[in-house]
């Protein structure tokens, strides 16, 4: 079994240790005692914390942009929302996860267009300033700019699209 602990060096310093233990039997197969072998992962341990901070970091510059943020997954389900595309929709996190943006949150006349645009980057093809009309919860139209890029996994398999948009509408009145 593993074991993860600290070690304390003579020095006092910290080290992670992860501690793979079994029994040692004799000839006759009674216990005679343990082997173990164990392993520094302090470096592993710390690598593991930072990228735990990144994307920490990352959520937190998702959740905060001044943009509205979207993400679907490879089926087209929203996995991704953040606060500004809650506030420039009216329909909170909670009620967009898991759901098919296209079907459910784009209108008709523009569920083709929006749907080829988000087929194309989970094909790996990205779009730039597209633009479309979406409906807010309360019956408002919005016009959006919208950035469709490819989502990929850490071994560069499509996992989903990412949608940064910007609201335009002011700019399309003026």
């Amino acid at each position: 079994a593993n074991f993860e602990f600290p070690l304390y060096t003579k020095d006092g310093e910290r080290v992670e240790v992860l501690l793979n233990a079994t029994t040692r039997r004799s000839a006759t197969g009674a216990i005679v005692g343990v082997v173990g072998v164990g392993q520094n992962i302090t470096e592993l341990k710390r690598g593991q914390a930072e990228l735990t901070r990144v994307a920490n970091d990352l959520q937190l510059l998702i959740d905060t942009a001044n943009a509205p943020i979207f993400g679907i997954d490879t089926s087209g389900f929203v996995n991704e929302w953040n606060r500004k595309a809650a506030a420039i929709t009216g329909f909170s996190r909670e009620e967009v996860m898991g759901k098919d943006l296209v079907s459910r949150f784009i209108t008709p006349e523009y569920q083709d267009s929006v749907g080829e645009v988000l087929h194309k980057a989970l094909q790996g093809e990205e779009t730039a300033n597209f633009e479309f009309p979406l409906y807010t919860k309360d019956g408002e139209r919005v016009e959006v700019l919208l950035n469709a890029t490819t989502r990929r996994s850490a071994t560069g398999a499509i996992v989903g699209v990412v949608g940064v948009g910007q609201n335009i509408t002011e700019l399309k009145r003026g």
